[in-house]
């Protein structure tokens, strides 16, 4: 175990393999503890003979309970070692998915919902900490890289827990979800260099110093609009994807729905592509283009809703899109202020996991009321406003007045 901290990026090496592995294999299975039970929706509703809209409460409650993590917990990697907030972050994402494995009603199941959501903002504490590693020339290549790992995860999480649900039942994925982050807590514990902090604020004011921060950068609020646009129609596709096939005419199972992560995942492949990009050619070019992916994707799926070939492909299209615009608003706001990483990360999450549980619940609500054909018109919607977002002329965003 290194117990040398860390203290200045533009000091540290070219990161070895095996520790880029383990930052990018953490971040991924951090970030699949929120997905797992988007596939396993159908099984949850028979299980607890509940309506759609209580079992919508368990994706939805997951994605919030991320979003207050980014906001209430992910700022403390300015203050404190980020070794040890992740290994007590794992920590408590393994009792929040065992207590999702035996939970006895739909209530308990989104206590521990909200609970894993919390804790899973531990990926969000190892991608700083990528960025604070990485040499600065190869800084978006390096977070490109552990994000493709984390994308990898959300993606191939559906995959995994359709299967399992299927083959074992629900709550065996739920078992095994806690045994994989506590292998993971005995690598970080191992492997992880120690970090040294970058502010003395105390709590209060670390939380206040986002909304300086917000106010600050122009850039930052942007990156955060735009992902958090985009966030909105990919949440409510992947949230409404199982039900849509377990109905008429599909009439698929959740091992069905799983496997169109494999489709997105190879969208998530491109991210360390889109990271090189963002070095040589500047990372604004790569949001807009990000952005156009998403709005065209969707509308694709809107004029074809019936067709499954068409939605596989357009979720290898809008995922490839979400992916590249994510790690270039990354290289964006990492560049701002590097002893404000964390509290920078965190308000671009915030922004992007509000979409998402926005998403979750948009999406419910629009596939009841309007079909799966209205959930990809919402989603096109969501994703023009993105490109909007990155088109708008700069001076617009000029720095807030306190």
């Amino acid at each position: 175990m290194t117990s040398t901290p860390y203290t200045h990026d533009h000091a540290a090496p070219a990161l070895p393999f095996p520790l880029i592995l383990l930052l990018a294999t953490g971040a991924g299975l951090a970030a699949a503890s929120l997905y797992y039970s988007q596939p396993m929706l159908a099984l949850l509703l028979a299980e607890f003979k509940s309506t759609p809209a209580a079992i919508g409460l368990v994706p939805t409650l997951t994605t919030l309970g991320y979003a207050l993590g980014i906001g209430l917990l992910a700022p403390l990697g300015d203050r404190y070692d980020r070794r040890r907030i992740i290994l007590g972050k794992a920590a408590a994402l393994v009792l929040a998915l065992l207590l999702a494995a035996a939970a006895p009603s739909v209530a308990v199941l989104a206590l521990a919902s909200l609970a894993i959501g919390l804790a899973a903002t531990l990926a969000q504490d190892i991608v700083p900490a990528a960025a604070t590693l990485a040499p600065e020339a190869h800084r978006g290549k390096t977070v490109g890289t552990v994000m493709t790992g984390l994308l990898l995860g959300i993606l191939l999480s559906r995959v995994v827990a359709g299967v399992v649900a299927e083959q074992f039942g629900w709550r065996s994925m739920f078992v095994a979800a806690a045994v994989s982050i506590a292998l993971l807590g005995v690598a970080v514990w191992r492997r992880l260099p120690r970090f040294e902090p970058t502010t003395q604020l105390p709590y209060l004011a670390l939380l206040g110093s986002l909304a300086t921060l917000w106010k600050r950068h122009g850039a930052l609020r942007r990156a955060a609009l735009a992902q958090g646009l985009i966030s909105i129609g990919f949440s409510a596709f992947w949230s409404t994807l199982a039900i849509m096939l377990h109905a008429a005419p599909f009439n698929l199972g959740s091992g069905a729905a799983g496997a169109f992560g494999l489709a997105g995942a190879a969208g998530a492949l491109a991210a360390p592509l889109a990271g090189r990009l963002a070095d040589s050619k500047g990372p604004e070019v790569v949001t807009r283009l990000g952005a156009a992916l998403v709005a065209a994707a969707f509308v694709a799926m809107a004029a074809g809703p019936d067709q499954l070939w068409l939605i596989a492909l357009g979720a290898v299209v809008f995922d490839l899109g979400a992916q590249a615009t994510l790690i270039a608003h990354q290289t964006i706001i990492y560049s701002i202020e590097p002893a404000a990483r964390s509290r920078l990360n965190a308000v671009l999450f915030i922004g992007m996991f509000s979409g998402m549980a926005s998403g979750a619940w948009l999406g419910s609500v629009v596939l009841a009321h309007a079909g799966w054909q209205g959930v990809c018109v919402m989603a096109a919607v969501a994703g023009a406003a993105a490109l909007v977002v990155r088109l708008w002329p700069t001076k617009k965003l000029a720095p807030c007045v306190a």
